[in-house]
């Protein structure tokens, strides 16, 4: 029998270790084959929660945040493109790209969480390769709609989550919830409420570290 494991996968979409930390676990999880049960449930967090509507040029929002210099900054994507080829997806962002408010993204991902846990995952892969792929701006609603058809989402039905004021609520309180837990960095990978993996690790540190509890959950 298949042991059970419950993931809560902190992170933002426009975290590029998100996706590729994303990326590295489910790799890992297929290595198991099929000896664990895995929940992943997608939980929120915000890297620019007051950005304005009409965003930021990365390059400056990375130098004004980091102090990082313009070949510094090339240099990190360079980085964050390689390692994102080497878990099969691709980061298109360069100089000229610009970075987004997410609090819309996150509500529609807590709708698709309402409705089962493969849709709210196919929903992040689509915003991710929205924004990191085709570099569209995730705080603009028929994006958002964009990607949630992608997803195999209605596309009704995600306007009128968009167009209301559904999940604001919610995705506060739980952001709320995972700060006053700790987390002031993502990706932030919680597997069944008690360990904590950091950061966009390759796959193989994720299976390792899922072997390692499904071993400590395995009956004698």
């Amino acid at each position: 029998m298949a042991i059970p494991i419950k993931i809560d996968f902190v992170s933002d979409i426009s975290c590029p270790w998100c996706v590729i930390g994303l990326r590295g676990l489910e790799q890992a999880i297929e290595r198991t084959g099929g000896e664990l049960s895995v929940e992943i449930h997608f939980q929120p967090f915000e890297l620019n929660p007051t950005m304005a509507k009409e965003g930021e040029n990365l390059a400056e929002h990375v130098a004004r945040k980091y102090g990082s210099t313009p070949e510094q900054s090339a240099a990190t994507r360079e980085m964050i493109r390689d390692r994102a080829a080497q878990v099969g997806f691709a980061i298109n962002h360069g100089p000229d790209s610009r970075i987004y408010n997410t609090f819309d993204a996150l509500r529609l991902l807590h709708w698709a969480g309402t409705l089962g846990g493969e849709r709210q995952r196919a929903l992040k892969h689509a915003l991710f390769e929205s924004y990191f792929t085709e570099q569209r701006d995730p705080s603009d609603r028929a994006v958002l709609i964009d990607a949630a058809a992608e997803a195999g989402l209605d596309r009704d039905e995600a306007a009128a989550v968009l167009g209301s004021d559904r999940y604001s609520a919610e995705v506060r309180d739980a952001e709320h919830l995972w700060q006053r837990r700790g987390v002031h960095s993502v990706p932030a990978i919680i597997v069944d409420d008690r360990y904590l993996i950091s950061g966009g690790q390759p796959a193989d540190v994720f299976e390792q570290a899922l072997r390692s509890i499904a071993a400590e959950k395995a009956p004698a």
